[in-house]
């Protein structure tokens, strides 16, 4: 099992108050899948998808990916297993303005063992797969909200990562590049074996998944 999550519990501090998000998940996701997790606003969805990531911790629980007890690691641990093992997709793409493509794809690399010619045999190899080997060198205002989106899975992969997460990754998009994205989700999922973990609003975007599972103010109810 590549995820287990067992009895994890998460709240946070507002106005001096403890406000709990998550109680009590207990969840195993399987290497190769491809889960959409849906709820209402509010009901923990991306807290539990930044605990899987390792970019946020849980108050109580056990978080294993990998084998790996990643609520147990220290900050630059942690730190060091999220460039290692994650790759992230945003629903506003986070690329930076000022780098190209081809740049905004290599950055994940530029602290890995490998050299410059390495490097960009990999970033092209990744921006061929999302359709973009003649847009690597614009740069984000240059292109299109489906192409950046591209270019935001491109840089999520380029490492080679455990696990995908993708936080609304077709939310700022038409119905035309939603589609041409999700897509493209699946076939990193069934050809290339990528674990992907996306939080949606969207039934549809929901039925590009494998499984489905829903929160409801901070507890799991998973789907038939």
């Amino acid at each position: 099992m590549l995820v287990e999550i067992r009895n994890l519990a998460k709240s946070y501090t507002r106005g001096g108050q403890a406000v709990p998000v998550l109680a009590d998940i207990t969840l195993d996701i399987e290497a190769g899948d491809f889960i959409a997790l849906m709820g209402p606003s509010g009901s923990g969805k991306t807290t539990l998808l930044n605990l899987i990531a390792g970019i946020d911790k849980p108050d109580s629980g056990t978080l294993r990916v990998g084998g790996v007890d990643i609520a147990a690691l220290g900050e630059a641990e942690l730190a060091d297993w999220r460039a290692a093992h994650v790759g992230f997709i945003f629903q506003f793409y986070n690329l930076m303005p000022v780098l190209t493509a081809y740049e905004n794809v290599e950055l994940p690399l530029m602290l890995a063992p490998l050299s410059r010619a390495e490097r960009r045999a990999r970033v092209e190899l990744v921006l061929s797969v999302v359709g973009l080997t003649d847009r690597m060198k614009h740069y984000p205002n240059e292109l299109s909200g489906g192409q950046q989106q591209r270019v935001a899975i491109a840089r999520a992969v380029v490492a080679d990562p455990t696990i995908i997460v993708a936080d609304e990754p077709t939310g700022d998009l038409d119905r035309v590049s939603a589609a041409d994205i999700l897509a493209m989700l699946q076939r990193l999922n069934r050809e290339l074996g990528k674990t992907i973990i996306m939080v949606t609003h969207d039934a549809n975007a929901a039925r590009a998944a494998r499984s489905l599972l829903h929160l409801e103010k901070g507890e799991l109810l998973v789907s038939p």
